[in-house]
C-alpha cells in the first residue's frame, strides 16, 4: 500500500508562507511555497532553512500567485530546486510580475540595510535576488483548468490500472486545477495518488462578487486541505456599494484625498470595478482616479485579456479585449482597449518613481490607489506618509489586515504608526471595508462544502490565525459532523486509507 504522509511546513496557525509536503513513497511534491509575512517571528522564518533540501522536491505545485503562496520560490530556487513548477496560465504571468518585484524590494532592503548599518549581518544581504526570481519563472509549467497531468512521468494512468493494483509499483501521481475564484488563475490542487484524492484549497473565493466567478463546486476528496482566514465571521452583507459611495462623497466633500491601499493584483481589479459602476450611476463625482503601482498596472492588463476567465458580466462590455471590434483593433487605443472593463472616466496610471512622488505632493483632490494592501512596503507609504497627518485625507482599508502589519494597526485605531523611519501622527479618517474581500467566510465556506458528496477521511484547517481556525474546526465538526483537525506548524500526519479499503 502507498505511503503518504503531509508535512504542515507554512500558513499552519497563520495566515501566511503557505507550503505543504506530500510525500508519496518517498518522492517529494511542495504545494505552494509563499512568504512569510506579518509579525517578526513569523518573519524571520523566511530566512531558516527549510527541514528539507530543497534539492530533495520532485515537483512543485502553485495554487495562486499572492506572494503568501508563491513568494518563496526564487528561495526554493536558489537552494537547489530544479523542477517543474506547475500552475495555471493565468497564474504563471501574475508571477511574472510578483516575483520581480518582491526579489527587487529584497535588494533594496539589503541596500537599505548596510547603507544605515541598522542589520545585524555585515553584510546584509536579500532573501533573494532578481536572478533568482528570473530562474524561477522560467521553472513554471502552465497547465490549464480541468486538465490533469502527471507530476512525473509522460503519461497519466487509469486508476484501475495494473500499476496501481501491483502493490509492488509506484501509483500514477496527478494535479488537475479547479476554479477557486480567489484571484485571477486561483486554483484548488486536485492530487490524485492511485485511487485516492487529496484536494490542496488554496484560497476558497467569494459566491456572488463581481469581477471573479464563483469558486466550482466539488464533489469528493478524501483529504481536504482547507483555508480558514474567516473561518469565525461572517463579511458585511453586500450594500451595493453605499458605504464605498459614502466615503468617497464624504472625502471629496472635504476637498481632501481618498487613499487605498489595496493587494496589486485582485483586489485593484474590484476597486476599480465599484469606482466605475457608482461612477456611471452618477452616484459619486468624477475625480482623478489614480493607480501608482506598476504591478497592478500590469495585473490589470492581463485580468483585462482574460475576460473569460472572469465573471460572466466582465465579458459584457463592446470596448473589452474579447470583442470582435477590439480583436480587429477598430476605435480604441491599445490602453484603452487593454483597461476598458476597469477604466473610470478620469483614470491615470503612474508608472515612474517621479510620477508617483508629484501624486503625493499633489493636494487636489483623488483617488489614489497604490500597493501594498496591508501597507507593509511599496508607494503607498509615501502616500501614508504624507496624507495621514491630514484631517481631510481618508484612509480606506478593502482586504484583511495580517497582525503586526501598518495596516492592522492603523484599522485597529494606532494614533502615530512608524513609516520611513519615524513616528508619523494620525489625523485622517482611517476606514475598512471586508465587503471586498477575495476570502469566503464562514458562511461561504460551508457553503463550498455542502458540495461534497461524503465527508472527507480528514479536514486539515489550513491558512487562519488561531481564533478563526478553532471556530471553523467546531462549526465543521458539528453542522457537518466531519472529523477535523488543525494543522500545527511543521506536524507531520499520515493520510488515511480510502473509504472502504
Amino acid at each position: 500500500m502507498t505511503n503518504l504522509s503531509l508535512t504542515f511546513l507554512g500558513a499552519a496557525g497563520t495566515v501566511t508562507g503557505s507550503k505543504h509536503l506530500l510525500e508519496v513513497d518517498g518522492r517529494r511534491v511542495l504545494v505552494d511555497c509563499g512568504l512569510f509575512q506579518g509579525l517578526k517571528e513569523l518573519r524571520l522564518r523566511n530566512w531558516q532553512p527549510l527541514p528539507i533540501d530543497p534539492a530533495s522536491i520532485d515537483a512543485v505545485i502553485l495554487t495562486h500567485a499572492h506572494l503568501d503562496h508563491c513568494g518563496y520560490l526564487p528561495r526554493l530556487v536558489a537552494g537547489g530546486y530544479r523542477g517543474r513548477i506547475f500552475c495555471t496560465p493565468a497564474t504563471k504571468e501574475l508571477c511574472s510580475l510578483v516575483l520581480p518585484d518582491s526579489a527587487r524590494l529584497q535588494e533594496e532592503d539589503a541596500r537599505e540595510a548596510n547603507r544605515h548599518g541598522y542589520s545585524k549581518h555585515s553584510p546584509a544581504l536579500p532573501l533573494y535576488t532578481q536572478a533568482d526570481a528570473a530562474r524561477a519563472l522560467m521553472q513554471l509549467q502552465p497547465v490549464g483548468y480541468e486538465r490533469p497531468i502527471p507530476l512525473w512521468g509522460l503519461t497519466p494512468s487509469p486508476t484501475n490500472s495494473a500499476e496501481n493494483r501491483d502493490p509492488g509499483v509506484r501509483p500514477q501521481v496527478t494535479v488537475e486545477f479547479i476554479n477557486a475564484g480567489h484571484l485571477l488563475g486561483s486554483a484548488y490542487a486536485r492530487v490524485r495518488v492511485g485511487d485516492r484524492t487529496i484536494l490542496f484549497g488554496g484560497d476558497l473565493g467569494r459566491f456572488g462578487r463581481p469581477v471573479l466567478p464563483d469558486p466550482s463546486p466539488v464533489a469528493e476528496a478524501d483529504v481536504l486541505l482547507l483555508e480558514s482566514t474567516y473561518g469565525d465571521r461572517l463579511h458585511e452583507a453586500d450594500d451595493n456599494g453605499a458605504r464605498l459611495e459614502s466615503i468617497v462623497n464624504d472625502t471629496a466633500q472635504k476637498g481632501g484625498k481618498l487613499i487605498i491601499p489595496s493587494f496589486a493584483i485582485g483586489r485593484v481589479e474590484e476597486v476599480l470595478y465599484w469606482l466605475k459602476r457608482l461612477e456611471d450611476e452618477k452616484r459619486i463625482p468624477v475625480l482623478p482616479v489614480y493607480v501608482d503601482s506598476p504591478m497592478a498596472i500590469g495585473a490589470l492588463q492581463f485580468y483585462s485579456a482574460r475576460l473569460d476567465e472572469l465573471d460572466a458580466e466582465m465579458g459584457s462590455d463592446p470596448t473589452s479585449p474579447s470583442s470582435p471590434a477590439n480583436r480587429e483593433g477598430r476605435g480604441q487605443t491599445p490602453n484603452r482597449r487593454r483597461l476598458s472593463a476597469f477604466a473610470t472616466t478620469r483614470l491615470v496610471t503612474v508608472s515612474s518613481p517621479r510620477q508617483s512622488a508629484d501624486l503625493v505632493a499633489s493636494r487636489t483632490p483623488s483617488i489614489v490607489i497604490a500597493s501594498s494592501g496591508m501597507a507593509t512596503g511599496g508607494r503607498v507609504l509615501r502616500h501614508l506618509d504624507a496624507a495621514l497627518p491630514n484631517p481631510k485625507t481618508t484612509v480606506l482599508f478593502v482586504g484583511y489586515q495580517a497582525a503586526g502589519t501598518r495596516g492592522r494597526l492603523l484599522t485597529d485605531g494606532a494614533k502615530t504608526i512608524k513609516l520611513l523611519g519615524r513616528d508619523v501622527p494620525v489625523a485622517a479618517r482611517v476606514e475598512r471595508i471586508d465587503s471586498m474581500s477575495a476570502h469566503a467566510d464562514a458562511g461561504e465556506i460551508l457553503r463550498w462544502l455542502s458540495n461534497f458528496r461524503r465527508a472527507p477521511r480528514m479536514t486539515y484547517l489550513v491558512h487562519g490565525e488561531p481564533t478563526a481556525l478553532a471556530a471553523l474546526a467546531a462549526r465543521i465538526s458539528t453542522e457537518r459532523g466531519w472529523p477535523v483537525h488543525v494543522a500545527a506548524h511543521q506536524e507531520r500526519v499520515q493520510l488515511p486509507e480510502r473509504i472502504g479499503e
